[in-house]
């Protein structure tokens, strides 16, 4: 059976960029592909690379996993599961430290950033996140892993480690293919349409979360950025704003452009950000409804064990594969 894999940080609430952007496409791909066996897990090794307050840690890897699921992920379907809670991840991604090199390392692009930024007190892990990062992909021999932008330098040095391994012992891994997806929104900042939505944004007027109330969702749609005309047009070069907020509206309604240009022909800003945030709010309340079903249910805690035994089974055998090859412990039968 072919394999997709994906991971996610536990850092901070998920906006509606994220949302409309990216996994709604990733639910899409678990309906259009029913022959693929998918394995989702939330990140928490990497996000120790710096410091983290424990209690709040454990607290966003549970929201995340509940928020995942609203959104439409089926836990019949996907593998869910804590990375922290499958050994064979820090296991592997130390084999494969001893299989890359530093010079390697030292060019990934997020390294460089972050290392910047903080000068002192850069980790190990910061260092070794894209050898963690290989461990993680490689140990489930997916075919295909949806990445970002952000994601494809290290996606590539994942490739160059599995390759270089299965020249030395003989094809052990997969070497995965980035997966693209189709047309992703782009949802950008309400405060500065030319910059992409963040959660990182020190500014809370500039996104909408997935769990945000209903007043402040509308409060949000009714106070972003536009301009001076009036109109309702698509026009992201000149016109940033407005077309943000268009792409939201079409992602969510399926409507294209030229469809809510007509509609709104003869209306302006005010009746065009009224309708959305009801649209916006209309789309997130079944998320918001399953969410608190969810978060501190049996039921999410059954899907993690689901997911953590399937996890296991898979990642243990791979890891003892590389293991004897390279020579390690005892010889298994």
């Amino acid at each position: 059976m072919k394999r997709i894999l994906s991971g996610i940080q536990p850092t901070g609430s998920l906006n509606i960029g994220t949302y409309l952007g990216s996994i709604k496409n990733f639910v899409k791909l678990q309906d259009q592909l029913p022959d693929y066996e998918f394995f989702i897990f939330i990140a928490d090794l990497h996000a120790i690379t710096v410091p983290k307050d424990k209690q709040k840690l454990r607290k966003l890897i549970r929201e995340l996993a509940a928020l995942y699921i609203a959104c439409g992920l089926d836990p019949e379907r996907v593998n869910l599961f804590i990375q922290s809670e499958v050994p064979a991840h820090a296991q592997m991604g130390y084999l494969l430290e001893c299989h890359s090199y530093i010079g390697e390392l030292e060019r990934m692009t997020q390294y460089k950033d972050k290392s910047r930024k903080q000068e002192t007190g850069v980790t190990v892990g910061l260092f070794t996140y894209p050898t963690l990062m290989a461990a993680d992909i490689l140990l489930y021999d997916p075919d295909f892993v949806p990445v970002g932008q952000d994601q494809k330098q290290h996606l590539e040095l994942t490739r160059d480690i599995a390759q270089r391994i299965n020249n030395r012992f003989n094809d052990i891994f997969t070497v995965p293919e980035p997966l693209i997806s189709e047309r992703g929104a782009k949802i950008y900042s309400f405060t500065d349409p030319t910059s992409k939505m963040s959660k990182s944004d020190d500014n809370v007027k500039s996104r909408i979360e997935l769990l945000d109330p209903e007043n402040i969702i509308k409060k949000r749609i009714k106070s972003a950025v536009t301009d001076s005309l009036g109109t309702i047009k698509y026009d992201p070069e000149k016109r940033p704003g407005i077309s943000n907020l268009m792409m939201i509206y079409s992602v969510i309604t399926g409507q294209s452009f030229e469809d809510i240009e007509t509609a709104y022909a003869d209306k302006g800003y005010k009746e065009f950000k009224d309708d959305l945030g009801e649209i916006v709010y209309q789309e997130l309340k079944p998320i918001q409804d399953r969410y608190h079903e969810l978060i501190n249910s049996k039921e999410l805690d059954a899907i993690f064990d689901k997911g953590r035994e399937r996890a296991i089974e898979v990642s243990n055998r791979k890891l003892y594969k590389l293991m004897d090859r390279i020579g390690l412990g005892r010889k298994r039968k």
